[in-house]
């Protein structure tokens, strides 16, 4: 099946802009992803790149073909899928996460893969924006992430949760209630650059609260760890699973009503025309499972 192995190259080359990174990425040298490309253009009558030095960028036909290209390979790759009894989960899918729902996802993985020995699943955890863009990109299937405003088309979302965003203070802190504790003592912030970042921005704007900015880190639980440490205050989803209400050196307060009962949304971003939907079915279903059961009630 060597026009697969063009077009897997034309993909690799899609997503790098280079022939030489596509070249490592598929084990070949750069000499062979380029005459496969050039075949390629041949045998479709056009040119798919704007080739400039070392880049090598889609034109107009390369763009409109990318879908068509992607689909392909995916159904041959359906078609390798080796074909086991009714119930068994059986290949290779690549699913990715946000820190904050690592701890389950790896628990329902390594339940799957007792269960099913012909189940390969590599996991991987990153940045909400940076796993959305490799499961559009091809290079994962799946990813649980922060939902975002922007869809589409080539993907599908399946909610799993909600997490409310609560302000976290010590017994210390000064103030009686959220926009007190807010108001009145340092602020430490998520990463603005963060899809949660941003929402918490967007309150803090529509409460009018102005903050006195302290630090800006990019990781909840070590924010909140500077809160137990009498640092400043903050305000963060309220994690799934996340002990915080019961812990003695932590106050956690519910946010007024005018702020509209803000939350965070996390669910399943993956690939509408992959080939192992019913793995990804399978771990979503369990992940919601547990998930469900690791709910924290939102503090009175």
């Amino acid at each position: 099946m060597g026009n697969i192995r063009y077009l897997r190259s034309f993909l690799a080359v899609a997503h790098h802009g280079s022939f030489s990174e596509a070249a490592e990425q598929v084990a070949l040298t750069q000499a062979a992803i380029s005459f496969q490309m050039r075949s390629l253009e041949a045998e479709l009558g056009r040119e798919l790149f704007d080739r400039s030095g070392r880049l090598a960028i889609l034109n107009a036909a390369g763009r409109e073909l990318l879908p068509d290209i992607k689909h392909l390979v995916d159904m041959y790759d359906r078609l390798k899928l080796p074909r086991g009894s009714p119930g068994e989960l059986a290949g290779a899918v690549s699913i990715g996460a946000v820190v904050s729902c690592m701890g389950p996802l790896a628990k329902v993985v390594s339940s799957m893969k007792r269960q099913h020995p012909g189940l390969d699943v590599r996991v991987l955890s990153g940045k909400a924006s940076e796993l959305a863009g490799k499961v559009e990109a091809g290079d994962l299937d799946a990813a649980f992430v922060v939902e975002s405003r922007r869809k589409m088309a080539s993907t599908h979302w399946t909610p799993l949760y909600e997490e409310p965003l609560v302000v976290v203070a010590s017994p210390a802190a000064a103030g009686d209630d959220a926009l007190a504790v807010l108001a009145g003592n340092p602020f430490l912030r998520f990463d603005r650059t963060q899809r949660t970042g941003r929402q918490i921005d967007r309150v803090l704007r529509r409460l009018g609260v102005v903050v006195n900015d302290f630090l800006e880190l990019n990781a909840i639980e070590t924010l909140v760890e500077l809160v137990r440490q009498e640092v400043g205050v903050t305000l963060l989803p309220l994690l799934n699973g996340a002990n915080w209400p019961a812990s003695a050196d932590l106050r956690v307060l519910p946010l007024p009503d005018e702020a509209g009962h803000p939350a965070r949304s996390l669910g399943m971003l993956e690939r509408r025309d992959h080939a192992r939907q019913d793995i990804t079915r399978e771990i979503c279903s369990q992940s919601l499972a547990m998930f469900r059961q690791r709910m924290q009630p939102l503090p009175a």
